[in-house]
């Protein structure tokens, strides 16, 4: 399809939602319990105005910035999405490959489809890895020396995850590890005929970086067994520091909402932190990303890097956070309805609109560097 024709996030939304089927769909479009913090996500960016300027001369703009000390195109990342490859075959790596286009990092979920290993070898630049610390501690080790092999430029550290918020879509749609081929599934997949064929034609269909690496699971059903037992409840503050001596570069805490927790990401060793609250998928009735932003930058601003994820549908939304003290926002469903609509194509065209709606707004907001954006580019924060 002519993707110039989709001019928005929920544009492409819309039309991944056709094709995907909807167990998949749904699992990526969806929040824990009532779903109130994925909706405010979302939301809560309209109770922020943009301060309008006129009379400068913007003829020449950038939205150029560094993460971890790296130049990057400009203050967009793409998060870790789990299952990304189920959205279509292959998704990690044609999403990677976009973010690599787009001179802009890309992070692989622990719970991929396509392995760290798979990932470097489609890709030339370092990518990012995001960690779920397994009980089993030394399968953990393991991972996370994959990545420093893998050469992956930053480690993030999910730490809002130690056990699972209900997605209620999930259980009605009957999601489970190994898939169950129920007559409606089944019904559902030949309907999806592109997305199914394409999922025959990748040997790509399981958790890459748990198939093949846990001793004992020789078949689907006998890894998410012992998935479904790795929870570890003990994570703490304290095991930030043995995971960056193994890891031996920058590290990244991501899953903070209270200004306390910030502190203590800092005071053990986080390079960078994202606010962040899982996209709504874990507490629901948390606040939004974007609500608690402002005080998460009074308290260790200019300590570490700050970025924020969790409800960015705009080059407007992103603009908005960087005035408001983050360094860069991260997108995930976005990323998740590129690839449901065209793959590598499809994730690209969502950037390359991000990318317009941020350029055109710093324009009539009178400003020629997203890096010197601040409060003052505020007209009002109904939030505050």
């Amino acid at each position: 399809m002519r993707l110039d024709r989709l001019l928005t996030v929920d544009d492409f939304k819309r039309v991944a939602e056709r094709r995907v089927p909807k167990m998949f769909f749904q699992y990526a479009d969806s929040g824990a319990y009532t779903e109130q913090t994925y909706r405010e996500n979302s939301s809560d960016f309209t109770r922020i105005r943009l301060e309008q300027r006129v009379g400068r001369d913007i003829s020449s703009r950038s939205l150029a910035t560094t993460m971890l000390g790296q130049p990057v195109a400009l203050p967009l990342g793409l998060a870790p999405t789990g299952a990304a490859g189920m959205q279509v075959a292959d998704g990690e790596i044609k999403a990677a490959r976009a973010a690599e286009k787009a001179g802009i990092p890309f992070t692989l979920s622990t719970v991929s489809i396509c392995s760290i290993e798979d990932v470097a070898a489609a890709t030339s630049r370092p990518f990012w890895f995001q960690l779920y610390v397994r009980k089993d501690r030394a399968f953990t080790e393991r991972l996370i020396d994959r990545a420093r092999a893998a050469n992956c430029a930053a480690l993030v550290v999910t730490v809002d995850c130690q056990h699972y918020g209900q997605r209620h879509k999930d259980v009605r749609n009957g999601l489970t590890v190994p898939l169950k081929f129920t007559p409606k599934f089944v019904a559902e997949l030949a309907l999806k005929p592109a997305w199914s064929l394409a999922m025959l034609g990748t040997p790509r269909r399981s958790f890459g970086n748990f198939a093949g690496h846990v001793p004992g699971a020789n078949s689907v059903a006998e890894l998410a067994q012992w998935m479904s037992q790795q929870d570890d409840l003990t994570l703490n503050w304290q095991d930030l520091g043995w995971i960056k001596r193994r890891f031996g570069g920058p590290l990244v805490v991501k899953g903070i909402l209270h200004a306390d927790d910030a502190r203590a990401a800092v005071a053990h060793g986080a390079d960078a932190i994202v606010v962040s609250n899982h996209g709504g998928r874990q507490l629901d009735g948390a606040p939004s990303t974007i609500r608690v932003l402002p005080r998460i930058v009074d308290a260790v601003g200019g300590q570490c890097e700050i970025y924020l994820d969790s409800g960015i549908r705009s080059g407007h939304d992103m603009l908005k956070a960087v005035a408001l003290g983050a360094r860069a926002v991260f997108i995930g469903r976005p990323t998740l309805y590129g690839l449901g609509v065209a793959g590598e194509r499809g994730v690209t065209r969502i950037l390359d609109i991000l990318r317009s709606e941020a350029d055109s707004a710093l324009g009539l907001m009178g400003e020629t560097d997203v890096t010197q954006l601040g409060a003052h580019n505020i007209e009002s924060n109904d939030l505050v």
